[in-house]
């Protein structure tokens, strides 16, 4: 299954050069290559949305956080004052949504989590990713958590 098999539409690579090679690479070696953050060794997945003013297709390496089968998503953006743009995306269509964890895509849908859930991920967020709790005394906003749950 490709992710044009989970999400439909025309296919935006992001404006950052970075993104776009890492997202390319992964995709074009199954998640062999690519697949950690830079030469840190700690792993990635690719998160497919739709952009909530193009409507195109868009996606993103983010930071691994999985437990039982579902992930996170941290939308922590180094800790800046302002949420990173795929937050919004998520907001705006939760169920196109696809996650890529290895060499296949898969259709999935996302939520955010507030109170005990929130605190139950990102415990394992900053398990899985450290500076995230850094990131998160930089910042006065509460960094976003999603859950990400498969919908095959």
């Amino acid at each position: 299954m490709s992710v044009s098999d989970v999400l439909q539409g025309e296919y935006e690579p992001s404006s950052s050069k970075f993104v776009r090679d890492q997202v390319e690479q992964y995709e074009r070696s199954g998640g062999r290559e690519a697949n950690t953050l830079m030469d840190t060794g700690m792993p990635v997945v690719i998160l497919t949305m739709r952009g909530r003013n193009s409507g195109k297709v868009r996606k993103v390496a983010l930071m691994r956080v999985e437990h039982e089968g579902e992930y996170a998503v941290i939308g922590s953006q180094g800790g800046a004052p302002q949420d990173p743009d795929w937050v919004h995306n998520l907001r705006a269509a939760p169920d196109e949504v696809a996650l890529q964890d290895g060499p296949e895509p898969f259709a999935a849908r996302v939520r955010e989590v507030q109170g005990e859930e929130r605190q139950r991920w990102w415990d394992r967020a900053v398990a899985a990713y450290p500076p995230y709790a850094d990131y998160q005394e930089k910042t006065d906003r509460l960094i976003p958590v999603f859950v990400v749950e498969p919908t095959g």
